[in-house]
């Protein structure tokens, strides 16, 4: 009903309907052909969008989107299936060795927490959900943790999916890397053999 709607937040989204295209950069100009809108409308939506990290604008002065899309988009994944077999191996991996467990993903250059539990230490790695950093190699998820390490171990899927990894993270100095990386094969491989399989202890 017209009572329902605000018409700043139906503009803020038509200009993010632009961006539902092959195209991935745009200039303000080709904002305003595709929405209609005089591109000082346009600069004040953009401001709000960018504030929120909706859109950003590059170097050259080009519009493309930014993270929030993406990060809303996959609030739910991985899909509440997997999620409900990896939390309470997390929480099990993080009981047992006293370290941060967590689900990572990597995908276009940029490693991502998906899932994590974090140990009852006030010393400790601190991760969240959401958090993000770049990888310069796509087979290695590890951030650069100044007097801390991560152990990870890669999870098998479909090629089509993003890779995904287990991991162990705490300071360097408190964290077994050989029995980090022992726990890590053995939680994957009790996610390998699929649901029934006892999950018993994640490291020896």
């Amino acid at each position: 009903m017209a009572q329902d709607r605000v018409e700043a937040v139906e503009r803020a989204l038509t200009v993010l309907e632009v961006f539902d295209s092959a195209q991935e950069y745009f200039t303000l100009a080709e904002l305003a052909q595709a929405t209609g809108y005089y591109k000082s409308t346009l600069l004040r939506l953009l401001g709000s969008l960018s504030r929120f990290d909706y859109v950003q604008r590059d170097d050259h002065g080009r519009w493309h989107l930014g993270h929030a899309p993406v990060r809303l988009a996959r609030r739910h994944l991985p899909g509440r299936h997997l999620a409900r077999r990896i939390q309470p191996l997390l929480a099990r991996l993080a009981s047992e060795s006293g370290e941060t467990a967590t689900l990572l993903e990597v995908e276009d250059g940029m490693a991502e927490c998906r899932l994590v539990t974090l140990p009852e230490t006030a010393l400790r790695h601190d991760l969240h959900p959401g958090d993000r950093w770049a990888v310069t190699e796509e087979h290695d998820p590890r951030p650069a943790l100044p007097g801390g390490a991560m152990v990870c171990q890669a999870l098998p899927g479909d090629a089509i999916e993003p890779p995904r990894w287990l991991a162990l993270s705490g300071p360097a100095g408190r964290l077994d890397t050989h029995r980090a990386r022992a726990a890590l094969e053995h939680a994957v491989a009790v996610l390998s053999a699929g649901p029934g399989r006892d999950s018993g202890e994640t490291g020896s």
